[in-house]
C-alpha cells in the first residue's frame, strides 16, 4: 500500500527494501571514536559511525550510521540517514530516513523515503531528476 502526501511517498514497512551494506562497502568508514570537524569531500561510498561537524560535498553515497552524529549541510547524489544529522541535505538522487534516523533540517531530492517511525524536522522538497 503506498500514500502519496505533499510530494513525499510514504510507505508501509513491507515496502521498504532497506538494502544491507556491509564495511567492505565502504572504501572511507568514519569510526565510533573519531570527531571530526572541517570540510568533507568524498567520490567513493562513505560511512559516518562516530561525529562530524562542518559541510559535507561528496559524489557518492554517504550512510550516517545509528549511533551517528552529524551536524553538517550535505550534498551527495544519495544520502541514507540512521542516525542523527541536523543540517540542510540535498541529493541528486535520493534521500532516505529509517525508523533510527533523526534528520532535523530542509531536504531536497528527487525521492524522498522516510520509513514509519522516523523523526523529521524541516521543509521537504521534491525536485526533478538530473538527466
Amino acid at each position: 500500500m503506498t500514500f502519496a502526501r505533499v510530494g513525499i511517498k510514504f510507505y508501509t514497512m513491507t515496502d521498504v527494501h532497506n538494502e544491507v551494506l556491509e564495511d567492505e562497502d565502504f572504501d572511507t568508514i568514519l569510526s565510533k571514536d573519531i570527531a571530526f570537524t572541517g570540510d568533507l569531500t568524498f567520490e567513493r561510498p562513505f560511512l559516518i559511525r562516530g561525529r562530524f561537524a562542518g559541510n559535507i560535498d561528496a559524489r557518492g553515497l554517504l550512510v550516517v550510521d545509528e549511533e551517528a552524529v552529524v551536524e553538517a549541510n550535505i550534498s551527495a547524489p544519495r544520502v541514507i540517514i540512521r542516525g542523527s544529522v541536523k543540517g540542510d541535505v540535498k541529493a541528486s538522487e535520493k534521500v532516505e530516513v529509517v525508523v533510527t534516523g533523526k534528520l532535523t533540517g530542509d531536504v531536497r531530492a528527487p525521492e524522498i523515503f522516510m520509513e514509519t517511525g522516523c523523526i523529521f524536522n524541516g521543509h521537504c522538497t521534491m525536485t526533478e531528476r538530473s538527466p
